[in-house]
């Protein structure tokens, strides 16, 4: 077996001293350029590899990031960190995935062990965005960003997707497309994203001289079972509507099903539109879904670049709401059926 090469070995061959070899390797110094070919054709020819933690001792940078996620699915925190991971790949930084489980003491027990491999900043997300607690850094100031989560501290920069814009997209589209009694079927009224959807369908509708009486705002679980008893309630005691806005794509996968069951067509009977845009669950509703997509890779992608601006430095802070989509396919009776 041979032995790993060093840097010693590379400025021995290249003929240099040991910190001319690394300035050469490292593009620092005041070199010939003519030296800093040779020794870095001696150090490929070699084999040799860097340490890693050299360099970084070097450079003052672990070139590694932490991401704290308290989404036990992975529902939304695995798109973030595709988009995370595509924006730091370029930057060449690994990313360390932890999973907090919205338990305070494991919260803490990550961010001590972040904070022992010495990474360069700390991505915090969630499964909602209603106000959490500030990360506890334990002392340390390294830089904190919150992607889908939100702290009440002015001085923190936080991403969110805009709620209130990707409901107005779905209530324009429902409206354009002609629909007049339009029902909205959400989640738990102790979320934040509850009433921003809610207010921004009333304001759209209202701009239409449409009513939107109370009796058409169902809340209940985030679960397909709760759209199926809101579809039959809904029936019951509004059999008029035309359309359904749902919180979720879960909640309108239930609903559609219902409608079915019950003889209701859609969308010649009563369109239906998502939230979240869930492809595994939009494509496998009946028929399609059309659904707001809160762009989670794009808001990964985002947190990423702007982590990067604090590591360098840079001073944002602040909530930034970042805009949706809307995927149409057939489930709302748009013509074309898909986008």
């Amino acid at each position: 077996m041979h032995p790993i090469p060093t840097i010693k070995d590379v400025a021995l061959a290249a003929g240099v001293s040991i910190g001319t070899a690394s300035k050469a390797l490292n593009g620092q110094g005041q070199l010939r350029d003519e030296t800093r070919r040779r020794v870095r054709a001696v150090a490929e020819e070699l084999g040799y590899q860097p340490n890693d933690l050299a360099q970084s001792l070097h450079r003052k940078r672990t070139f590694m990031v932490g991401l704290i996620s308290t989404d036990n699915y992975g529902r939304f925190s695995m798109p973030l960190l595709e988009g995370i991971e595509h924006a730091l790949g370029t930057a060449e930084l690994s990313v360390f995935l932890c999973n907090a489980a919205d338990d305070s003491e494991r919260e803490r027990r990550h961010v001590a062990s972040l904070l022992s491999k010495r990474v360069d900043g700390i991505i915090v997300t969630a499964n909602r965005t209603d106000p959490r607690p500030p990360l506890d850094l334990l002392g340390s100031r390294v830089p904190v960003l919150y992607a889908l989560a939100r702290v009440p501290d002015d001085s923190a920069l936080c991403l969110v997707p805009d709620d209130a814009q990707g409901a107005r997209l779905a209530a324009e589209h429902l409206v354009g497309l002609g629909r007049r009694r339009i029902a909205h079927v959400t989640g738990p009224r102790d979320y934040e994203v509850v009433g921003l959807r809610q207010e921004a369908v009333r304001e759209v509708l209202v701009a239409a001289g449409l009513a939107f009486p109370e009796r058409r705002v169902l809340s209940g679980p985030w679960r397909a079972t709760w759209g199926r008893a809101a579809a039959e309630r809904l029936l019951s005691t509004d059999p008029d509507i035309d359309a359904v806005f749902c919180g979720s794509d879960e909640i309108a996968l239930g609903l559609t099903g219902a409608l079915r069951e019950r003889g209701v067509r859609v969308p010649d009977d009563i369109a239906v539109v998502g939230f979240d845009n869930w492809e595994i669950i939009a494509e496998a509703t009946v028929p399609p879904l059309t659904s707001v997509d809160m762009r989670l890779r794009d808001l990964g992608h985002e947190a990423a670049t702007a982590l990067l601006g604090l590591i360098d430095g840079e001073r944002r802070q602040g909530v930034h709401r970042l805009p949706c989509d809307l995927v149409v396919r057939a489930s709302s009776g748009a013509a074309g059926g898909a986008s």
